[in-house]
């Protein structure tokens, strides 16, 4: 319990947001294109991220308390930095520990491990990914402890199993250690899909059928009681297509496109109107919702339309809606163009058909990876990263104001050049005393020296 006790006494003290953003061209000038692979998968943990580029390179921000990050050490960061450079199709992130597959089929595991949640046959904590499963691995869910299926639809668990989430029958007393420490089966065949809570856990079967398994307190399950199950338990028999596990909290899609939600409802998580917890499935959204996804007390699902909506716990910007308040009814945060998301603790992410990685909610961990520790409540550009843009052509200056709105964080620098195709290896860094923010979004460049630019442009560039 020692990262679940870490992560709800951190302080979310609000800061007044930094409006983070590129810098604006003073000349109508189009800046130079480059290249860039798109991000293609998302994860939104207890307090980092995770995303996959179409190169198959895996990218972690955000807290590293446990390792988590599998960067070597156990330092956060506040950007994307990059851990595995190819061959990565699916990841999961939980909470203070991340799981990844590769191409060959083979599980990976780093980070929090005290209750054996990355199955590796230890209780140890690891800074470096390190293999779980040879080969044949699939599909993988990661919450409080963890979940993988192999090809031949057999469920696997591993981890904390206080509750019996685990669902292999028993319920773990043993102190300091409450789970087990291997992948377990725990379905021999035909399971299709899998969701891990905070202590719960979902799967869904070939039929269609909706299975469920550990805590219950607040009827999470769906199962009409407040019971726990440390066993398998059938609460839909057919219809249903997707799952999502939040922390006390389940959602899942049928068929025809509706959303259906149960379990805690404090903070308006559910969406039905109310603040009430419900132990039985509740029919949300009539129609027309594509994807799910459940954090510790909000949820965010699209619609068929590339639309992105939230409901609950909002009180660090993690719906995205401009405001801290909790909201117990679905709003739209994005009109279109959403393709995939994520709920993490109290951050949000989202892409968008053009592959381009958005964020909203809490920072302080730099898990929205923007180059700051603070947060927003308004969807935040992440990647791609801001282009170095073209500014001002000088002659003799030694002050250089310019106007900017801002969407990145990190240093900036002053790079002068004659041909614009250049690349921008080949631009000559100009030394400034100093770039910094002044008021209204207005940034100043003073040089050390007076510069003769004569017909030289500028670039603002913003360091990785």
């Amino acid at each position: 319990m020692e990262v679940r006790n870490k992560r709800n006494n951190q302080s979310r003290n609000r800061v007044e947001i930094f409006k983070k953003c590129i810098v604006l061209a003073l000349l109508a000038v189009q800046a130079t294109a480059f290249g860039r692979t798109y991000v293609t998968n998302i994860a939104a943990g207890g307090y980092d991220s995770q995303f996959l580029k179409s190169d198959g390179s895996l990218w972690v921000m955000g807290d590293n308390y446990f390792g988590q990050l599998g960067v070597g050490t156990f330092n956060p960061t506040n950007k994307p930095e990059q851990i595995i450079a190819s061959g990565v199709t699916a990841i999961a992130t939980g909470d203070g520990y991340n799981l990844f597959l590769k191409s060959d089929g083979s599980l990976w595991g780093v980070g929090y491990n005290s209750e054996g949640q990355l199955g590796d046959g230890t209780f140890n904590n690891t800074n470096m990914p390190e293999q779980i499963v040879a080969t044949g691995v699939t599909l993988i869910a990661a919450g409080g402890h963890s979940l993988f299926l192999e090809s031949e639809g057999s469920l696997w668990a591993m981890g904390y199993n206080y509750f019996g989430q685990l669902g292999d029958g028993t319920y773990s007393t043993n102190i300091p250690f409450d789970g087990t420490n291997q992948p377990e089966q725990i379905v021999a065949s035909g399971v299709t899909a899998i969701a891990a809570g905070g202590d719960h856990s979902l799967f869904l079967k070939s039929d269609g059928s909706l299975w469920a398994m550990g805590n219950n307190q607040s009827g999470q399950l769906g199962d009409g009681r407040i019971n726990n199950t440390n066993r398998p338990e059938q609460i839909v028999a057919s219809g249903v297509k997707a799952i999502a596990a939040g922390f006390s909290h389940s959602l899942f899609l049928k068929s025809d496109g509706s959303l259906w939600a149960m379990g805690d409802n404090l903070d308006g998580q559910l969406g039905d109107g109310t603040f009430n917890s419900t132990n039985q499935p509740e029919r949300i959204v009539a129609g027309g919702v594509t994807a799910i996804a459940a954090g510790y007390a909000h949820s965010l699902f699209l619609k068929s339309d590339g639309s992105l909506w939230a409901m609950g716990y909002d009180s660090d910007g993690e719906l995205g809606d401009g405001s801290f308040n909790n909201t117990n009814q679905p709003e739209q945060i994005v009109a279109s163009g959403v393709t995939a998301i994520a709920a993490g603790t109290i951050h949000s992410l989202f892409l968008k058909s053009d592959g381009n990685l958005w964020a909203m909610g809490y920072n302080g961990e730099g898990q929205l990876g923007d180059g700051f520790a603070d947060g927003t409540a308004t969807p935040e550009q992440i990647l791609p990263s801001p282009q170095p843009v073209l500014a001002q052509a000088l002659l003799f200056q030694t002050n250089l104001q310019f106007t900017a709105t801002c969407n990145f964080g990190g240093n900036f620098y002053l790079l002068a050049g004659t041909n614009l195709a250049q690349p921008l290896s080949q631009w000559t860094p100009v030394w400034t005393n100093v770039i910094t923010w002044r008021y209204n979004n207005i940034f100043s460049a003073t040089f050390t020296n007076a510069v003769n630019s004569g017909s030289q442009q500028f670039y603002i560039l913003q360091s990785q």
